[in-house]
């Protein structure tokens, strides 16, 4: 590996994503929760200071920025080595918490990046957290691939901000003016929000796909 090529990419890849190195760290715990990422590593490795002591850290940091390990590492100038996929897919998004108010793409809460075919309608993807959609075989953990829309037909499941929280999965229902958040989890009851409180929900996107990993 050459490790001033490698530092020097980890720093451009930074700076073209708009990240601080303090919520580089954040992301790569997020994204990685059992590796030991710090803004002083970070830090050292983009000054060439110090390198990972294993191929395993390398590959997450080139899977997080979407580009190939050897890339990373200075030893191939193609970011992505071009292949039958690569040459029609795009990279998209994997976002953590959405604040309301916040743009949907905002740097500090990209996590990562996933590739779709370049056809594909999806705008960004979200990392499930918790057990609400079992019932639509979306899990803790998974990702779910999301078209950017401000709202969705009655029984189609969306990415919802509510009340200025993170965003949510849930199934859309709108009856007599009111909106229904439907949990495919028995053990959590409907949200039903009414006319007057509209304003209080946001709906940022219809659930295209989900991509789950096989333990």
């Amino acid at each position: 590996m050459n490790n001033n090529k490698f530092g020097q990419r980890l720093k451009d890849l930074r700076a073209e994503s708009g990240l601080t190195l303090e919520h580089l760290a954040e992301n790569l715990i997020t994204k990685y929760p059992k590796t030991k990422f710090s803004k002083a590593v970070l830090s050292r490795y983009e000054n060439g200071k110090a390198k990972p002591k294993n191929f395993t850290t390398i590959v997450q940091l080139a899977n997080y920025y979407g580009v190939h390990p050897d890339f990373l590492m200075g030893i191939s100038d193609d970011k992505y080595k071009e292949n039958s996929f690569n040459k029609c897919s795009k990279k998209i998004p994997v976002l953590g918490t959405i604040a309301a108010g916040t743009p949907i793409l905002a740097q500090q809460y990209i996590e990562g990046y996933e590739y779709t075919h370049e056809n594909e309608c999806i705008d960004f993807c979200l990392r499930v957290k918790g057990d609400s959609m079992i019932g639509a075989r979306i899990y803790d953990g998974d990702i779910v691939f999301i078209r950017k829309q401000p709202d969705v037909e009655n029984g189609e499941i969306a990415a919802v901000i509510i009340d200025g929280e993170e965003a949510t999965l849930k199934r859309v229902y709108k009856i007599d003016g009111k909106v229904i958040l439907h949990a495919e989890n028995p053990k959590y009851h409907d949200r039903i929000i009414g006319k007057t409180d509209r304003k209080n929900i946001r709906i940022i996107g219809k659930v295209k796909s989900v991509k789950f990993d096989i333990c």
